[in-house]
């Protein structure tokens, strides 16, 4: 008789788990903390496939790996061509996208005909797309066809220049609206909402107040879940370091002495050594031809 691992645990040994579905993430709320990191590459993504309940191919690729500014530059191919990569990793954990700036805002048919690209051509189970009350009727559109929904609220990086700047969200008054934007984006389908550096007494009254999981990225750890970008977390990303991120290894600054070392031996002529090069097989000398042969 075949055993099946619960969608929440970690695969281990040769059993295979089943992978985490939208009404499993959706089923989580007030339950164990659902653990999410973005990826962007088949190696990291089997990495974090290991370990996660939620892979999140975020547009903060832009910024990661593409080197821009924001996230506003990336487009719907550089998407699809990222989650492709990630979904070759990608086994058990709920493999989420970005839908990109531009792709969804304009009504939601135009949003649906392009989650349904991303969802057809990377095998992806669901979208994830910022916004609050004025995204709600697009996600509601989606739902109703079949594309299940992650809403963003909050700091929505989108619309950084809106916000004057990556500033905190809901202080004060303001908190009301953020309040409304999560409560929105419930009522419309969305099966679990990423709250965004807001206060943490904010996230706390949101994750208390909608049904849906909350998963926090500067919030706050009663929240249902947590996200951070990996790269971040590795220590891969040098550019800047948000106040809300942990790093848990410095591998940027490992590559940097290992790139640094290899440079040093190539120009000292230390590499490549004698173990690294691959010598010629003896070659056999054919016998001289005797003249004489034939009666010459």
């Amino acid at each position: 008789m075949s055993v099946e691992v619960p969608s929440t645990a970690p695969v281990t040994g040769a059993v295979r788990a089943k992978p985490v579905t939208p009404p499993d993430v959706a089923a989580r709320k007030g339950g164990e903390p659902i653990v999410c990191l973005t990826a962007y590459t088949t190696p990291v993504a089997r990495m974090v496939d290991a370990h996660c309940d939620v892979v999140l191919v975020g547009d903060s690729v832009g910024m990661v790996l593409h080197g821009l500014p924001s996230t506003l530059g990336v487009t719907l191919d550089m998407m699809i061509m990222h989650a492709q990569a990630v979904r070759c990793g990608v086994e058990r954990a709920l493999l989420v996208v970005d839908m990109p700036f531009g792709s969804y805002e304009e009504s939601p048919a135009q949003a649906f005909r392009n989650a349904a690209r991303v969802m057809a051509e990377t095998d992806c189970a669901a979208v994830k797309l910022e916004g609050g009350v004025a995204m709600a009727d697009t996600i509601r559109f989606l739902t109703a066809r079949g594309i299940p929904v992650m809403a963003h609220v909050g700091l929505t990086p989108q619309a950084v220049n809106a916000f004057g700047g990556y500033v905190v969200q809901g202080r004060g008054d303001d908190g009301a609206r953020v309040l409304a934007d999560a409560e929105a984006v419930a009522q419309a389908g969305a099966f679990a909402v990423v709250l965004e550096k807001i206060t943490a007494p904010l996230a706390e009254e949101i994750t208390r107040a909608v049904p849906i999981p909350t998963i926090g990225i500067g919030a706050s750890p009663t929240c249902d879940g947590q996200i951070l970008v990996v790269d971040d977390v590795l220590g891969l990303f040098a550019d800047f370091k948000p106040r809300f991120v942990r790093r848990y290894a410095e591998l940027g600054r490992d590559a940097d002495a290992a790139i640094a070392a290899y440079a040093a031996d190539v120009r000292a002529r230390r590499f490549p050594a004698a173990e690294h090069l691959f010598g010629d097989a003896p070659r056999t000398v054919a016998a001289p031809r005797d003249r004489r042969a034939g009666g010459a």
